[in-house]
């Protein structure tokens, strides 16, 4: 049984907003990026605990921790960093996840990634040591400009780092803006490697983001070869509907409805079933 679950913070900053919506929608997860307008590894230990609290209260729960481990220059300066993924190892354990979301660190413009190869598997075998020892798995995902923007770099960090916590994301979006077909091109690369969804589409050769099905990422066409493939996981909703934010982009709960709509359209055309 696949399971929907969503970056709640593209509904609204107020987290019970968040909630009311998930609720109003039958979406019982959420993965956890920001509350109140602040990134959940900052959230001080009474908002974590109001956020335990409220999520309780509406019965959700957190699929992942959408943290931003790894979305960082890889020049720039690491150890702070690893203090912050043992926080967030911490932060996934309070909020009964085992999953944080994490990227392989922003390369500079116009150099090429192979020139970086040695520094990211040294910092990415630091984070999943810290993830191992805390029983915790690190998702990558393909975002732009990363290390792991592509499906043959994505492929490169998992198995080189051969480690059971680390596994991947696909995000359709972030590979069709890479100028990849997240159908032919990386799902056949990654598919033993892939446990969970971020469920956003694009419009090849420009920055416009729409609701899955919408765009060019083939969504409906991966969404079946997954299913025949056996995958259960989770498939997180990820808008990026509205005006861009340092959390991704403020949607707000109408487009983000039409966006959970279009999903919802798609898997049942599909005939796979969904909690």
């Amino acid at each position: 049984m696949w399971t929907l679950t969503g970056f709640a913070d593209e509904i609204a900053d107020d987290f019970v907003e968040q909630l009311d919506l998930l609720n109003a929608l039958g979406v019982t997860h959420l993965e956890f990026r920001s509350a109140w307008g602040t990134n959940i590894l900052k959230l001080d230990a009474a908002q974590r605990d109001e956020a335990k609290r409220l999520l309780d209260e509406y019965g959700i729960s957190v699929s992942a921790i959408g943290s931003p481990i790894g979305k960082i220059g890889i020049e720039d300066d690491f150890e702070p960093h690893l203090d912050a993924m043992r926080h967030a190892a911490g932060v996934a354990h309070f909020f009964g996840t085992g999953y944080i979301r994490m990227f392989s660190f922003f390369i500079p413009a116009g150099k090429d990634p192979a020139d970086y190869r040695d520094e990211v598997m040294r910092r990415m075998k630091a984070l999943v040591e810290v993830a191992t020892e805390a029983g915790v798995t690190l998702l990558h995902e393909n975002e732009k400009d990363i290390y792991g923007d592509v499906p043959a770099r994505c492929l490169d960090l998992v198995q080189t780092i051969a480690s059971p916590n680390l596994k991947v994301i696909i995000d359709p979006a972030n590979f069709v803006q890479c100028g990849v077909d997240p159908l032919a091109d990386a799902l056949p690369v990654l598919r033993p490697h892939v446990v969970y969804m971020h469920m956003k589409d694009a419009v090849a050769g420009t920055p416009r983001v729409v609701p899955v099905g919408e765009g060019d990422g083939r969504v409906p066409e991966l969404l079946d070869e997954l299913h025949r493939s056996g995958f259960d996981g989770f498939f997180s909703l990820e808008p990026h509907l509205g005006e861009y934010t340092e959390f991704g982009a403020m949607t707000g709960p109408d487009l983000w409805a039409r966006a959970h709509e279009a999903l919802v359209s798609v898997l049942q055309d599909q005939g796979i079933a969904f909690r």
